[in-house]
């Protein structure tokens, strides 16, 4: 059974939250949360990258064997690299399944990778870090960027 639910990945700290029918519940179903990625201070005149992290949580009842999550591109048109605004400018940074930092996390297309799990644990929560990074000596402006990034869980 394909069921999705969606959540908001934003990097000001919000978050929305969907609810699954009563139907799909008594079969496979899945609860997915995420905790936002939140870069902090940007300088621009720093000659190393920003790095950062967040985390995907989530818990599936024993109908659901085989679990994958991505993630958009966010209000991008690409996933290399996402792109948080601020008005008209733009701050290019990127979300990924590993610590180093080369793996782009998305929707398995365009060179991208999604998380994947088989036969999760029943009914507990399961928690996988998202690695952050915006890439150094960007020339912008002071302010506020952000952008929301859709997390799906397909099961």
């Amino acid at each position: 059974m394909k069921c999705r639910w969606l959540h908001a990945l934003a990097f000001v700290a919000a978050s929305v939250v969907l609810s699954v029918s009563e139907a799909a519940a008594q079969q496979g179903a899945c609860t997915i949360s995420v905790t936002s990625v939140a870069f902090g201070s940007y300088d621009v005149f720093n000659a190393s990258a920003l790095d950062s992290s967040g985390t995907v949580t989530f818990n599936c009842n024993n109908q659901a064997n085989h679990i994958s999550i991505s993630l958009g591109k966010g209000t991008s048109s690409t996933f290399a690299p996402r792109t948080m605004t601020k008005g008209s400018e733009a701050l290019g940074y990127n979300l990924f399944l590993d610590a180093a930092r080369t793996t782009i996390w998305g929707d398995g297309t365009s060179g991208t990778s999604v998380y994947t799990r088989n036969n999760p644990p029943n009914s507990i929560n399961l928690s996988v870090p998202i690695y952050g990074r915006v890439t150094a000596a960007q020339d912008v402006s002071a302010g506020s960027y952000s952008d929301t990034v859709l997390a799906t869980i397909n099961f």
